[in-house]
């Protein structure tokens, strides 16, 4: 679960961009994403306290906007330790906390995103049913459930985990800092946490091809005046699904060669280990494009901004 500091030496011949160049370039991607990030996610928040839980996507949508709040704190830390001037004290820092939370953030906003679709399903394929997963108190457990298990079940056991002097600094240098147990329990963790988003993303899959077929009967079977705008609007919730993929799914495809590393040359994992730390940031792009996506899917959070603003 940690962002990688290797910047060791590759083979001169095998490309004309170094690890380091790269580190500083994605590091400055980080920094410019951090104060849109912060705006966007501060006025998400800033709305979601007026808004009262009223309902399960309410519910879930604050529980998203203070996972991709406080990830977005952790992005200057994150990418501060990756420039090349960066102290040892800054990444061993970033090694042991703010990347640790990055990630947490990043896990929980996916299993949310889960939950919304399922959210989405009820109330469009299943809207005059009386399911668990319509009931607000569902929510609410279901959210906490994930927050625990997330932080509870990784970040606070790969802290105390995380304890050791550093001794490698141009190598892998979060790994160093592992006790035995430590990296033991890392390999764990990613492996759970990849399992987790492709579940969730099968989860995603099986509910949107539900909504598909539900809006497309709905469409053939309404004769009203008003059925284009009803389609349209079941619609939008198709952008939870292109937000998910678009961010998503190149970080946890190419996490398969990651995990094989040590069978590949040092030309190809330089290669993967540059694209691995892009997917990245565009996986934590999606803290910018969640607060995007409350104003599309959510009225009650509409009608809340347009009366903050005016206030």
């Amino acid at each position: 679960m940690m962002v990688s500091n290797n910047t060791a030496a590759f083979s001169s011949g095998c490309a004309s961009i170094s690890p380091v160049t790269a580190d500083m370039a994605v590091s400055y991607l980080y920094f410019f994403m951090f104060p849109i990030a912060l705006l966007l996610n501060g006025v998400a928040a800033w709305v979601s306290l007026h808004l009262r839980s009223t309902s399960t996507f309410i519910v879930y949508l604050k529980n998203l906007v203070a996972a991709d709040l406080l990830m977005t704190l952790t992005l200057p830390v994150m990418a501060a330790s990756m420039l090349p001037g960066a102290s040892i004290q800054l990444r061993a820092f970033a090694c042991r906390y703010s990347n640790v939370i990055f990630f947490c953030c990043l896990y929980t906003s996916i299993a949310l995103i889960g939950l919304i679709s399922l959210d989405r399903f009820f109330k469009i394929v299943r809207p005059c049913g009386k399911f668990l997963g319509q009931n607000v108190i569902f929510s609410f457990v279901m959210s906490t459930l994930v927050w625990v298990g997330i932080f509870g079940g990784t970040a606070i056991p790969t802290i105390i985990l995380t304890d050791q002097n550093p001794v490698n600094t141009t190598g892998d240098f979060c790994d160093s800092l592992k006790s035995p147990a430590g990296v033991t329990l890392n390999t764990f963790v990613v492996l759970s946490m990849e399992s987790l988003f492709w579940l969730v993303s099968i989860v995603i899959v099986f509910c949107y091809i539900c909504i598909t077929l539900k809006v497309l009967q709905s469409f053939r079977n309404s004769g009203s005046n008003n059925s284009h705008g009803k389609t349209k609007t079941k619609l939008r919730v198709f952008l939870i699904l292109l937000v998910f993929f678009v961010c998503f799914v190149p970080l946890h495809v190419l996490r398969v060669p990651v995990t094989m590393d040590d069978e590949i040359d040092d030309c190809v994992k330089m290669w993967v280990t540059i694209i691995h730390k892009l997917f990245l940031w565009v996986s934590a792009t999606n803290s910018c494009l969640d607060p995007l996506l409350y104003i599309c899917l959510c009225r009650e959070y509409r009608e809340k901004l347009v009366e903050l603003m005016k206030a």
